[in-house]
């Protein structure tokens, strides 16, 4: 029903407009009136051009509150009410008003507002204009547990790509998003729009498809809230305060150092401080302690301290100290050695160490901890924890004491400390699952779960992320297929599939939760399957695999100079680490995959050895192998420097010793990677297009070699471990591939051995068209009439054969995986891998399992 104008809100609004003189664009008046306890406002904009985006905040008697809102929303603390308008009356016309669609609300009381302000002026129009409006606000609106944020794009350009990140009280959660998609850290949330809502265009509201969602405690509101990195109501940052009571504790003949009291946050949180030395940026560090070296003896110094934010904003500075540095001539004799050096506790990547305090006749300035030759930290007391290290690998730690006046000890006795297993009790079991399975293989990452494998996996390795060709960086965001020939050269060349790594909407039936998506989160796809999964079974680790045969061909491009390495590090940290996703049909976008990877897995198919058609090889390979992965451990090591989590970095590497010499220095890179997939399949097969060897069957993942096996050379799981052990890699930082697939030729005689070593046909008919002489193990099986499974005890191996003249197939099952996992236990390997997950029911995974228990 239409709602008319009362004569005395006409009178009102008449006489606001007559006497008011012209206002600059952008000025509302505001006009209440009350009937019983009922309140109207109406709004009018007197003005020549339209004003989009408004709010009122005003104020009521002690007591009085308000509810109720028609054509609003409102929210009241204490006696101030914010009123904002639904989205159809959010902007108005030069010369209009709100009529008849004027907010209302209902008073517990017949009262009165005690001030009214309207976009920050008053709303009768008296005093000055409003303050001018930030380009984008988001306002926040909930009403018990229904939260919402409404963008508001005050510019005079279109808005292209947003996100809210807000931090909620502890305890609260929030859920439930409709036009957007939330992801929760802790207390901090990050809010991202569904694809209709990325542009705001200059005027324009999200209303009224503004991002809604549920928050556990009815009426919780955030505690900060920063829209593309900018406060939500547009207010600058306010710096941090200055750090105080900077002191200095210690000092020698050569150093300084200095404490100072936390600063107060600003407006975004603090990440660190500046210490200046007079005007010099002397140190910068994230705790409240420096030590200033390298200065001079005897001479004076003045220190400042400032904090610094998130955006790299600085504080004022802390009140000066001035500091004078000792003489050495006023001691000569060093302190005795520190003595009793232990380890009190390690994990993967970190070893603590104690000791007992030496003494000095002037004092002890602190400690000198080195690893080997290299000074690892410098403490004050008598614990230090050396972080940064390698899992599974030996380090000799030494202490020296330096006193008041920089005399040092001599060494401590060396202690030999080993860091724990990156899979610190029982074993790994690291899975692959292809991007490309949820299509013919219809193997989606809820199979995962219902198979049983996510319970018994410790790790998972996404396969496979791709280097683009004339950027030379990680490539993601596009989605092309590969030519169906495995011999094109040129056949992984700007390849990807982000539709299926997060474009791709899920139904209930294929999502790890059973909730389907709608098709407008900005996290579709494998990846937010992979989140579901992870939110599942916690204890999961999930990488991102880079290369595999068809992706290598630029792995070499990328490796060959100091200043590819970094910016191909950099990309791919910077998409699969941090999450920043390009934006592909609606989804992606600024930290969307942040959380999902725990880590990188290099999958080089080979350096400086033969491998795809067409792939780039160097002599210089085996050098800049090494190099790029002392990069990636450099870059994920600086990123657990400021986010606490250390990031897993492991490899796919051969079994083949020619192609272990042309491309890997094992005992170099083993300081680097936290586990070796050793590859343990494919030793022989025929090839999808009879490429590979096609005239003669073998055994494709034999555990030993094979005294009738007409190869020369050929291959073994054993061989190709102990090349890995003999070059001094830690046996807990070796897994054995196995295969979850078999290999198959066709036209086999019996030749007295059931097929075994015999001539062939060419490859048998695979599971897929394009797949010629591959089946997954579950698929074999069924599809593969009247082929009897038999195990060669000498060399450890699984086949099974159709008969005289059919087909032949070599792959693993429970028998050969039990009996490769008592050898790798009994070898004190880390564990399995397993190419690839889809080819399983469920029935291999739980016979590892059981076989490693």
């Amino acid at each position: 029903m239409r709602r008319l104008v009362t004569p005395l809100i006409a009178v009102l609004v008449t006489v606001a407009l007559c006497a008011l003189p012209a206002h600059a664009a952008g000025r509302l008046l505001a006009t209440f009136s009350l009937s019983g306890t009922t309140g109207t406002f109406v709004v009018a904009n007197p003005g020549t051009t339209a004003v989009t985006g408004w709010s009122i905040v005003f104020e009521l008697p002690a007591g009085v509150t308000a509810s109720g809102a028609q054509h609003a929303t409102i929210r009241q603390s204490g006696t101030r009410v914010t009123l904002t308008p639904a989205y159809y009356i959010n902007t108005l016309q030069p010369g209009r008003n709100t009529e008849p669609y004027s907010p209302r609300i209902t008073l517990s009381a017949a009262a009165q507002p005690t001030s009214c302000l309207i976009n920050g002026a008053n709303c009768d129009g008296s005093g000055g204009d409003p303050p001018a409006r930030p380009p984008v606000t988001a306002t926040y609106d909930v009403s018990g547990t229904s939260a919402k944020f409404v963008i508001a794009n005050n510019g005079t350009a279109p808005l292209s790509g947003w996100s809210i990140v807000f931090e909620l009280p502890a305890g609260v959660t929030a859920s439930g998003a409709q036009h957007g998609s939330l992801s929760q850290s802790g207390r901090t949330v990050t809010l991202t729009p569904a694809h209709y809502n990325t542009t705001v265009n200059a005027g324009a509201t999200t209303e009224p498809y503004s991002p809604s969602f549920t928050v556990s405690a009815a009426n919780a509101e955030p505690t900060s809230c920063r829209i593309n990195d900018v406060n939500c109501d547009g207010a600058p940052d306010a710096p941090p305060g200055a750090p105080g009571n900077l002191r200095s504790p210690v000092r020698t003949t050569r150093t300084v150092s200095l404490a100072w009291d936390a600063a107060a946050p600003g407006s975004l949180p603090i990440t660190g401080y500046e210490v200046h030395n007079g005007s010099t940026l002397a140190a910068s560090v994230t705790g409240t302690s420096a030590v200033v070296s390298g200065l001079t003896p005897s001479t004076g110094y003045t220190f400042t301290v400032r904090a610094k934010d998130r955006k790299g904003t600085l504080s004022a500075a802390s009140a000066p100290l001035t500091v004078t540095t000792r003489n050495p001539a006023d001691d000569t004799q060093p302190p005795t050695v520190p003595g009793g050096l232990r380890s009190t506790a390690r994990t993967s990547s970190s070893v603590t160490l104690a000791w007992n305090a030496s003494s000095d006749g002037s004092g002890i300035a602190g400690y000198d901890v080195y690893t080997g030759s290299t000074l690892a930290t410098t403490v004050a007391g008598t614990t230090a924890v050396v972080s940064g290290l390698s899992p599974s690998t030996g380090y000799a730690f030494t202490v020296r004491a330096r006193d008041l006046y920089d005399n040092l000890s001599a060494p401590s006795a060396a202690l030999q400390v080993t860091t724990a297993d990156i899979v610190e009790t029982g074993y790994a079991r690291v899975g692959y699952f292809v991007q490309w399975g949820i299509y013919g293989r219809q193997y989606f990452v809820r199979n995962l779960d219902t198979t049983g494998a996510a319970a018994r996996l410790t790790h998972i390795n996404y396969a496979f992320a791709n280097i683009d060709p004339v950027n030379l960086t990680c490539l993601q965001g596009v989605t092309k297929g590969t030519t169906t020939n495995p011999q094109d050269p040129d056949q992984g060349d700007g390849a990807g599939d982000a539709e299926a790594d997060y474009g791709r909407p899920f139904s209930a039936a294929q999502s790890v939760d059973g909730v389907a998506d709608t098709g407008w989160e900005q996290l579709r796809g494998n990846f937010n399957q992979l989140r579901k999964l992870k939110a599942k079974h916690p204890h999961l680790k999930v990488l991102i695999s880079l290369g595999g045969w068809t992706y290598s061909k630029y792995f070499s491009d990328v490796a060959a100079t100091d200043a590819a390495r970094r910016k191909f590090v950099a990309s791919c940290i910077d998409i699969y680490i941090k999450g920043n996703l390009p934006v592909y049909n609606g989804a992606g976008g600024p930290g969307t995959g942040a959380g999902i990877f725990d880590g990188i897995d290099l999958d080089w198919e080979w350096p400086g050895a033969e491998g795809h058609p067409g792939n780039h090889v160097s002599p210089n390979d085996k050098v800049n192998n090494t190099l790029l992965i002392a990069e990636f451990r450099r870059q994920l090591d600086a990123l657990t420097a400021t986010t606490g989590k250390r990031y897993q970095l492991t490899a796919f590497t051969p079994a083949d010793p020619a192609k272990i010499a042309a491309g890997w220095d094992l005992s170099q890179v083993a300081k680097y990677l936290d586990i070796f997939n050793v590859q343990g399949y494919d030793f022989h097969g025929a090839g999808s297009d009879n490429s590979w060897e096609p005239n003669r069957t073998g055994h494709q993942g034999n555990l030993y070699l094979d005294d009738d096996s007409p190869y020369d050379p050929d291959f073994s799981v054993e061989q190709a471990i102990d090349v890995y052990l003999r070059a001094g890699v830690h046996p807990r930082k070796l897994t054995i591939g196995l295969a979850y697939y078999g290999r198959g030729w066709q036209r086999v005689p019996d030749g007295g051995t059931y097929g075994e070593w015999q001539s062939a046909g060419g490859a048998a008919p695979g599971q897929f068209q394009e797949e010629a002489g591959t089946r997954g193990y579950g698929n074999l099986l069924a599809m593969v009439p009247g082929c009897t499974v038999r195990h060669d005890e000498q060399a450890v191996a699984t086949y099974c054969h159709t008969g005289d003249g059919g087909q032949w197939w070599t792959f693993d099952d429970a028998w050969s995986i039990g009996r490769k996992a008592a050898w790798l236990r009994s070898k004190g390997l880390l564990g399995a891998m397993m190419w690839e997950m889809s080819g399983d029911t469920g029935v291999l995974t739980a016979a590892l399992d059981s076989a490693l228990r």
